[in-house]
């Protein structure tokens, strides 16, 4: 298997006014299942928080349901995975700078949001 894509769930969610905020349980599902149908090797992990926690795993995408901080979380599967390298997902400008340096790339919500 490639590389790991970790994937910051509320800020991808949050990067489109679609009415997630009505529903960021079902803008989590939305999102894990839009990663689902990508094509790749990758191993692809979606963080979760707050409201969205309990949407399920499905094959191709491990969801994890942060027990606090989302941010917080990202950081320890990219210290975790950083022997295989790592591609983060997020616009969270400090988050960027605290997973790399673990070695993670990152790019903006539009990498796995064409739709925006």
């Amino acid at each position: 298997m490639g590389h790991v894509l970790i994937v910051d769930g509320a800020n991808v969610v949050g990067s489109v006014p679609d009415g997630w905020w009505r529903d960021r349980r079902g803008a989590a599902e939305r999102l894990r299942d839009r990663l689902a149908a990508r094509d790749g090797d990758e191993e692809i992990i979606l963080v979760v928080e707050g409201a969205a926690r309990g949407v399920e795993s499905v094959p191709g995408v491990r969801v994890d349901p942060a027990p606090g901080s989302g941010d917080d979380r990202i950081v320890e599967l990219a210290a975790a995975h950083a022997d295989r390298g790592c591609v983060v997902v997020t616009a969270d400008r400090e988050l960027r700078e605290r997973v790399r340096a673990y070695g993670a790339r990152c790019v903006g919500p539009r990498a796995v949001r064409p739709d925006r």
